[in-house]
């Protein structure tokens, strides 16, 4: 398992020659993460990790992104997390999952979350869901926006929001979890990347998306060109970018980040109604895969 990391100066290397390599049945890996989350417990879960475990993963993880992934099987293991390659169903397409340790259950009491990285070529992009479960369906949609074009990464948190104390398991807030160090290392090599969200349809009426820069700029062109992929399917876009709009995300923490290293960074949020059936996610996804396509050309 080998994965090059695009970069200035920096070419993938040229695929050998010869037949394509046959595909296995595969994994469903909408429905793999679908299982995951649905252990997520109302409360509870969820342990903060220390500053030299989370250090450790973000090692691990650098490894895995430098084409090393021996380093990083040795490094997790360190922290009981385990390093695998799942071949989608779907697509055919080969991720390198990497996952807490889990209980005789079947689920996590750590609640660190997951990472997915396609193995087909350069990594080039992110998807983030730091609200699965409680932003209900946004880790269906992010496994659909992972398989919707090459060279992505999912970025998944373990638990639902209020699953902590005192909000230690809102990871878009905070700084002190895996998925920010996780998100941190991606915009340190300036790869862009979408957070989605979810809101009630009470909370702003009258929208179905709301599409922002969060607390930098970096990325109004590619908020344009999601935003425009949203309304020519018909939604109604409030254009946080450009305008005043509710759950912007200006305090969002990966946005922070990725606006101190000038990195492009998108926060969108999408109301109940547009996540409720498969239909309305597969719009969605469709929408943030005009977008992806391009990052993956980038």
């Amino acid at each position: 398992m080998t994965l090059w990391v695009a970069g200035p100066g920096r070419e993938p290397p040229a695929r050998p020659a010869g037949p394509a390599p046959q595909r296995s049945a595969g994994t469903d890996l909408e429905r793999r993460i679908a299982e995951f989350t649905t252990g997520f417990g109302a409360s509870g879960g969820y342990r903060t990790p220390t500053e030299q475990e989370r250090l450790a993963f973000t090692r691990a993880f650098t490894h895995l992104l430098d084409g090393d992934p021996e380093a990083a099987r040795t490094g997790l293991s360190e922290i009981d997390f385990t390093l695998r390659t799942v071949t989608d169903a779907a697509t055919g397409r080969r991720y390198a999952e990497v996952a807490d340790g889990v209980s005789e259950s079947g689920h996590t009491s750590r609640g660190w979350g997951r990472v997915y990285v396609d193995l087909e070529g350069p990594a080039r992009w992110s998807v983030q869901v730091p609200h699965p479960v409680t932003d209900a369906r946004t880790e269906l949609l992010g496994a659909r926006v992972l398989r919707g074009a090459p060279g992505g990464v999912l970025v998944l948190a373990g638990a639902r929001r209020d699953a902590g104390e005192d909000g230690a398991a809102d990871v878009a807030h905070r700084e002190d979890s895996v998925f920010h160090g996780v998100v941190e290392e991606l915009a340190r090599r300036n790869l862009p990347g979408v957070q989605l969200h979810g809101f009630a349809d009470e909370s702003f009426r009258g929208r179905d998306a709301v599409v922002s820069t969060g607390a930098g700029d970096s990325a109004v062109a590619d908020a344009e060109l999601l935003t425009a992929a949203l309304r020519r399917d018909g939604l109604e876009v409030c254009t946080a970018y450009s305008a005043r709009c509710k759950l912007a995300g200006r305090e969002n923490e990966q946005g922070r980040t990725a606006a101190d290293r000038q990195s492009r960074f998108l926060h969108v949020e999408l109301n109940k109604a547009l996540r409720g059936d498969d239909r309305g996610l597969d719009r969605a996804a469709a929408a943030l895969t005009a977008l992806t396509e391009r990052w993956s050309h980038r």
